[in-house]
């Protein structure tokens, strides 16, 4: 799994996304505000948003300490009025939809998106909300007992490292 071509593969993606008309970039706390980060740069937009999924998880009380440390290093921004525009949400990895439920209760928390559209680096597939991506760099299989993790290097490249699921 190469991070940087599905990168690539979601760049040309939003760039076609650019002509059918003006779109804010919001992606989750940590990796997929990574991705709205460099996609902002990448093409030249003024700002992106970043949604922090932590208190809205449904297992939050799992979570604990984990839920609040992502709360506090990369907190929910979103430099823009949500109420009538257009939101493309990013997210490194989708799975079984439960964090993009949880991104979207945030992002109503700060008012009514006219559409939100999802975008994701990798796709694994078993859902178990009725999600799907609008955008997905691949399609890829991973065995259940193991996690997808985005890393970040210095020089901002994306990188898929394989653990095992505790």
């Amino acid at each position: 799994m190469n991070a940087e071509l599905m990168y690539e593969k979601l760049l040309v993606a939003v760039k076609e996304r650019v002509h059918q008309g003006s779109f804010e970039l919001a992606g989750l706390a940590i990796g997929g505000a990574w991705i709205a980060e460099r996609l902002a740069k990448d093409l030249g937009l003024p700002h992106y948003g970043v949604i922090n999924v932590a208190f809205h998880r449904d297992d939050y009380a799992e979570k604990g300490m984990t839920a609040l440390r992502t709360a506090s290093t990369m907190t929910t921004h979103l430099p823009f009025e949500v109420s009538g525009a257009n939101i493309v949400l990013i997210d490194d990895v989708l799975f079984t939809g439960r964090t993009v439920r949880a991104a979207l209760n945030e992002l109503f928390d700060f008012g009514r998106p006219a559409q939100v559209e999802l975008m994701v680096l990798a796709d694994r597939g078993n859902r178990e909300l009725p999600v799907s991506a609008n955008f997905a760099g691949e399609q890829v299989h991973v065995s259940d007992s193991q996690i997808l993790v985005l890393e970040k290097d210095a020089a901002g490249k994306l990188s898929f490292q394989l653990e095992e699921h505790e």
